[in-house]
């Protein structure tokens, strides 16, 4: 029977993108509002939910055997199976009274296999895609990849308030919430079991012996090592997001905590209105005006007002903490300032990442990069809980402000070529 190849892209790009970012979103911040909701101190939570970016930020390490070992197709079904799994473990301990140490192991689990399927899913994507298609298909991607963090960050933890205020029982509502989040990963496992498409270069098989693979894996990596400027990009990657790396572990337990310790006292379908569903909007708003904007005048041009974009709304979270509004129109409005700064200067960062990544091993480089980017978010989050609750929320939020001086002072030093990241179309219309 031959195997289908002719699957038309719109049957499984969305889909798996949206498949894509629900783990991600489960991992990194609905669990941080659920341990919040359990009763953890802001300190366990950044510790511990921090420590789950390990896995992205060792992904570099273990993508070539993603390349080598089965197809990247295999991988994504048993990957999806694997997070689906491990989606149902967290939803069965939540009652139990060793919830937190099961649910942190289900959850390194989903790390581990949301990872490997991140890899194995753009992978797959340029396998199965002309170049064409893959130009036209890129914006679709990332809207679902944002659309799949609205649904975890706000319908479902809108969903897991409403279970809270109907049944009374906190550990009852998010191990339900957790049903229904495993249920519609194992519906993709099936889904894209039968949907995804065959290509013909999706093999697997290495035509290198393994002394040549792991030959190349460390040339890939000592070529990284030995790039012109590594040392000042490398400080880059880890210090451009310094401040929001410690400012989004305390973001959800500053706006769950009672106004008595300085937080909102909001409740949890609050949270999932204001920080998932308008945060994530205006979040994914920053960044297609930030991309549309440098593919005009370039990445260097924009640099600077980037900079400034990610670090200077930060101070939305010292009014909200000064202040203490009741009304939901300023909450919301500060949240999305905050949101929008951050998708717009992250957009250099990304762009930054691709420009450094040139050059012969551009892929793997890529991935060394995003595991520093990891890194970069995963270290400052560790202690951010801890020092939260040493000092304060107005206090740790003044922090916040100064650590984005790093930033800026990074700034004048990094050399971009003036032309990177602007469209063909601009640099004809300047000639």
């Amino acid at each position: 029977m031959k195997k289908k190849n002719n699957r038309s892209p719109w049957s499984w790009i969305p889909t798996l993108y949206f498949a894509e970012g629900l783990p991600y979103v489960a991992v990194m911040t609905v669990s941080v509002i659920m341990y919040k909701r359990f009763g953890l101190s802001n300190t366990e939570i950044a510790l511990y939910t921090s420590w789950l970016y390990l896995p992205w930020v060792i992904k570099p390490f273990w993508s070539p055997f993603v390349d080598i070992l089965k197809t990247k197709r295999w991988w994504i079904v048993s990957m999806q199976l694997l997070i689906g799994a491990g989606l149902a473990g967290v939803a069965f301990t939540l009652p139990t009274p060793f919830y937190l140490q099961a649910s942190l192991a289900f959850f390194w689990l989903m790390a581990f296999s949301s990872a490997t399927h991140d890899i194995a899913a753009d992978g797959f994507y340029m396998l199965a895609l002309d170049d064409s298609q893959q130009s036209f298909f890129v914006g679709i991607r990332s809207t679902f990849y944002r659309l799949a963090s609205i649904t975890g960050q706000g319908l479902l933890v809108v969903l897991a308030g409403f279970l809270e205020k109907s049944t009374g029982k906190i550990p009852y509502a998010w191990s339900l919430t957790f049903f229904i989040l495993a249920g519609i990963f194992l519906a993709f496992f099936v889904y894209h079991r039968f949907v995804l498409p065959y290509p013909n270069t999706d093999t697997g098989k290495s035509a290198r012996t393994s002394h040549e693979v792991v030959t190349e894996f460390g040339n890939t990596f000592q070529s990284f090592f030995t790039k012109k400027g590594i040392g000042l990009a490398i400080a880059f990657m880890l210090l451009y997001r310094l401040a929001e790396a410690m400012l989004v572990k305390l973001t959800s337990p500053f706006l769950l905590d009672s106004r008595d310790v300085g937080g909102l006292g909001l409740h949890t379908s609050e949270v999932g209105i204001t920080y998932g569903t308008v945060g994530v909007i205006a979040l994914t708003l920053g960044g297609i005006i930030g991309g549309i904007l440098a593919s005009r005048q370039g990445l260097k041009y924009w640099l600077w007002p980037m900079a400034l974009a990610i670090t200077l709304p930060n101070a939305a979270y010292l009014y909200l903490a000064f202040y203490q509004p009741d009304n939901m129109i300023w909450v919301n409005t500060a949240v999305a300032v905050e949101q929008f700064g951050y998708g717009f200067g992250f957009t250099a960062y990304m762009l930054y990442l691709i420009y450094f990544s040139q050059g012969e091993h551009k892929t793997a480089h890529y991935s060394i990069c995003t595991g520093f980017m990891a890194l970069g978010m995963m270290l400052p989050g560790m202690a951010a809980g801890w020092i939260q609750e040493q000092l304060g929320y107005q206090h740790f939020f003044i922090l916040i402000m100064i650590l984005t001086i790093p930033t800026l002072v990074l700034i004048p030093f990094m050399k971009v070529d003036p032309e990177f990241g602007r469209s063909k179309k601009e640099k004809q219309t300047d000639c």
